[in-house]
């Protein structure tokens, strides 16, 4: 299966061969919040998701820890 990647931050697509899966689970309104992005964004929740994960990824390579740190202090504010 081939797919057309798009980085959010740069302007360039590569074709990529996908040959791993992942799977997790999630809460329904995160799942819903995300459908409805794919929606308006004409894409399905495969590539949102890959996007805003491939995102996270370049962010802790750029940042480390420091970036999990802040994203578990906004998750504690949440859930408060």
């Amino acid at each position: 299966m081939l797919s057309i990647v798009c980085h959010l931050s740069y302007s360039y697509i590569a074709v990529v061969r996908k040959t791993d899966f992942l799977a997790f689970r999630v809460n329904p309104t995160l799942k819903r919040d995300i459908q409805q992005m794919a929606d308006d964004e004409q894409r399905n929740l495969s590539q949102i998701c890959e996007m805003l994960l491939y995102e996270g990824v370049e962010a802790y390579k750029k940042d480390g820890p420091k970036f999990i740190q802040r994203l578990v202090a906004k998750q504690k504010l949440r859930t408060r």
